[in-house]
């Protein structure tokens, strides 16, 4: 999972302490836990690699190129939100830095293009999922239950 966080300065990155891509900038993120719902995974890798909270979180989408990873067939949900605090390097960053969006450094894995995909989430956010219009009074609760 990786989490493209935007701040008013610009992007948020974090430099990577360990392989693969030691040294390197890269978004925030890490593996889901067992029983952990994707959104918490999301919020707890961005407070231990970053210290930020996030805000009006948004699935970006999900990257499964089997070559995205070297260490393997690693599938990653990505989602688009907004920090909250002051940038602070942990757990697997040894450092963070925020940069603006014309001027990226180069980034490990796939992140060049999950960063794109994001813009693109955020400025189609009205549009992001097409369908007929509802109604004001459309009773969603009238739904079928899950079972």
């Amino acid at each position: 999972m990786d989490i493209v966080i935007l701040l008013e300065e610009g992007l948020l990155l974090i430099r990577r302490e360990n392989p693969p891509y030691q040294g390197s900038y890269a978004l925030p993120g890490g593996f889901v836990e067992v029983g952990e719902r994707v959104e918490d995974a999301a919020r707890r890798e961005a407070k231990e690699e970053t210290g930020m909270d996030l805000e009006d979180l948004r699935l970006v989408g999900v990257f499964s190129d089997p070559r995205r990873d070297p260490r393997g067939h690693v599938v990653s949900i990505c989602f688009l939100a907004c920090g909250r605090g002051k940038p602070k390097a942990g757990s697997d960053a040894c450092a963070t830095g925020i940069f603006p969006l014309d001027r990226l450094p180069p980034l490990a894995f796939d992140h060049e293009e999950i960063i794109r995909e994001a813009l693109k989430v955020r400025r189609d956010q009205v549009n992001v999922v097409r369908g007929p219009p509802l109604a004001p009074d459309a009773n969603i609760s009238a739904l079928p239950k899950e079972p």
